[in-house]
């Protein structure tokens, strides 16, 4: 039986983590990396801490391990991974519904990831469920990106009901996907 839950205690964290390891382009055969899909940022122990003491990450267990996880990053912690301020920085010139995107309360999503053994069984599905009952009534909307070359996590997104906003490259040249799922307006 898989538990839909939040994260919390530094065993959850661990387990997010060891997810995380298993599923870095570093990892994956170029196969694997087209076919599944992979996950960008590495987090240490005290990111998911400080993260998860804003708004608690969205955790799949099985058996006590974690098989999924949606990451909970507000605003506020912009600036606590480095790689990420590029995004907040391109969310300042977006606009979405007649307002710049930085106007709305919004929370991002900020990594997902689904074991191998439990993708296309309805897990991540699940998990976005979940995700939306926790945060549906303190924020308009879950925005994240993506990038483009991840086309298994882009086309996950749109069923779960995130819509492509914008499109932009990183100071790596990384091509990225923002992605909204408007909890105010569905459709």
């Amino acid at each position: 039986m898989i538990l839909y839950t939040t994260a919390s205690n530094d065993r959850d964290l661990h387990g997010i983590l060891d997810l995380q390891r298993a599923n870095l382009p570093g990892q994956l055969s170029k196969e694997e990396l087209e076919r599944e899909g992979f996950v960008t940022v590495v987090h240490s122990l005290e990111d998911l801490r400080k993260l998860n003491r804003m708004e608690c990450h969205v955790i799949a267990k099985e058996q006590d391990k974690v098989i999924a996880y949606l990451l909970a990053m507000t605003v506020q912690s912009k600036d606590d991974i480095p790689i990420l301020v590029p995004m907040f920085e391109e969310f300042e010139k977006i606009w979405f519904d007649g307002r710049r995107i930085t106007r709305y309360h919004f929370i991002v999503v900020g990594q997902v990831c689904v074991a191998k053994d439990f993708r296309g069984k309805g897990v991540l599905g699940n998990a976005y469920a979940k995700y939306k009952e926790e945060f549906q009534h303190r924020y308009d909307f879950a925005i994240t990106e993506i990038a483009v070359a991840n086309q298994r996590s882009l086309n996950a997104h749109r069923r779960i009901g995130f819509r492509e906003i914008h499109t932009y490259n990183s100071p790596d040249n990384t091509e990225w996907r923002v992605v909204l799922w408007d909890w105010q307006n569905p459709g």
